[in-house]
């Protein structure tokens, strides 16, 4: 018989802010523990929220193996710890933060209404078991994320700023919201060719489902029997990356409590389809070798995904790749998304004009059409290195179809 202990702790400091004006003031911590006996390849679970003694919380567990959950594997091993954090703002500091932002937002941009929070949080995990496993990371970061409104917009917001960082500069967070504020209203034409520039995350989801092994076995996956086939660009090469550098609030073991060989299992190289990911359990049902992308549960065996997904950043500015062309930022866009079969639509109703550093002005609402294997191949122009003119962060581009809205 073998013991397992998974916690958490989650803690932030939040201002809220409504309407220009600074609202409440929260401040939780949310403790999560999973004790876990496994004997004879049955697991019996306990789950607590709040503080427990090991003694009580195994004890709880050793009755649960009646509930007969399967986990025939091997526990992991190993010793790391890591420590991301670097200045997080005390809840005096997050006040006087709050308090200068929206001062200069609102006395700089009079004609806007500003709502939103600024926030810090902290994100601690360990994983541990009585086969010499302990493992544990921390992170944290201060955040300020403001949605804004004209007074001549019949919405309920246009659009938001975000700006979340492990060491805060409100300098650098002015410096963004000028640049999307400056020229917001200021209508422009659209450009000939249409070229998106955005955040990475929101246009990678149907892929990252695509290269699921169950997905790709059971032929669920639009790239069901192209593994080890060039499919995508050049430019595109897709990780699994839990190294130092890489991860951001999150631990570098996954649910098996499995960390991938030196930090990063790569799935697609150069475009070429390298392997689909998955955890032991997946890995056993199909006779290939785990990438360590088990999901966490800590009310039950591991189950879903974590997988980072980290598309690899090139070493040009969003500015050189354009080379002097222009892209627009879909500020604000609902109402579609990727189809069954790859195809990707997506109305914006509010898009921003820019040569990769500055924005220029608002396009005329329009409609992005393109599908998976455009976008990340004859069409993707790659992934910027970081950002700081607009993002604060990398970001993806790549040329589409604009049609009405």
């Amino acid at each position: 018989m073998t013991k397992e202990k998974m916690k958490e702790i989650q803690a932030s400091s939040t201002v809220k802010i409504e309407e220009n004006k600074i609202t409440a003031f929260d401040k939780t911590t949310c403790i999560s523990t999973s004790f876990r006996i496994h004997k004879d390849g049955i697991c019996g679970i306990y789950y607590h929220q709040g503080n427990m003694s090991d003694e009580e919380g195994f004890a709880k567990a050793e009755k649960n193996l009646e509930l007969q959950r399967p986990y025939p594997f091997e526990l992991e091993t190993g010793k790391r710890s890591r420590d991301k954090t670097e200045k997080l703002l005390t809840d005096e500091e997050l006040m006087a933060t709050a308090k200068k932002s929206l001062k200069y937002l609102t006395k700089k941009y009079p004609d806007y209404t500003f709502s939103g929070q600024v926030a810090t949080g902290t994100f601690e995990e360990w994983m541990e078991n009585s086969k010499g496993m302990d493992y544990y990371c921390k992170d944290g970061n201060n955040n300020i994320s403001i949605e804004f409104k004209h007074k001549d917009s019949k919405d309920i917001s246009d659009g938001y700023i975000s700006y979340s960082v492990r060491k805060l500069s409100l300098r650098k967070f002015y410096k963004i919201a000028d640049n999307i504020l400056t020229n917001f209203t200021k209508e422009v034409p659209m450009p000939e060719e249409c070229i998106i520039i955005d955040k990475v995350y929101g246009y990678t989801g149907l892929l990252n489902q695509s290269l699921n092994v169950e997905r790709l076995k059971n032929g669920t996956s639009l790239l069901t029997g192209k593994v080890g086939e060039k499919v995508f660009s050049d430019l595109l090469t897709i990780s699994h990356d839990v190294s130092d550098k890489n991860t951001w609030m999150s631990s570098f073991w996954d649910g098996d409590g499995v960390v991938p060989k030196g930090d990063k299992v790569t799935f697609i190289k150069n475009g070429k389809i390298l392997r689909g990911y998955c955890g032991k359990k997946i890995a056993k049902l199909y006779k290939v070798k785990t990438t360590g992308n088990e999901g966490f549960s800590y009310t039950d065996i591991p189950g879903g995904s974590f997988n980072s997904f980290t598309l690899k950043t090139g070493k040009k500015s969003a500015k050189e790749i354009l080379n002097g062309k222009l892209a627009i930022i879909p500020i604000q866009s609902s109402g579609g998304g990727f189809k069954e079969k790859g195809e990707y639509t997506m109305p914006v109703q509010i898009g921003l004009l820019t040569d990769g550093e500055k924005i220029l002005g608002r396009v005329p609402p329009f409609t992005i059409s393109t599908n998976m294997f455009d976008m990340f191949g004859k069409d993707f122009l790659g992934v910027s290195k970081y950002n700081a003119e607009i993002f604060n962060d990398k970001v993806i581009m790549f040329k589409c179809e604009a049609g009405k809205i």
